[in-house]
């Protein structure tokens, strides 16, 4: 579903993710401002393909 290189976001709310490997039931994703950071295992019910559609809160 996801490939390397993909943006994601937790379901639950979060920080924009960048996949860096996909496997069966998961994926491991770093935050998209720091690819040097925490690697982060998640399972795949449990984000959504990135957007910025919606309200943001801008006035």
């Amino acid at each position: 579903m996801y490939s390397p290189g993909d943006f994601v976001q937790p379901k639950m709310g979060g920080p924009k993710l960048k996949v860096l490997e996909t496997h069966n039931d998961h994926i491991v994703a770093v935050q998209a401002s720091n690819e040097q950071g925490e690697k982060y295992t998640l399972k795949l019910e449990d984000v959504t393909p990135y957007t910025e559609e919606g309200d943001f809160g801008v006035c």
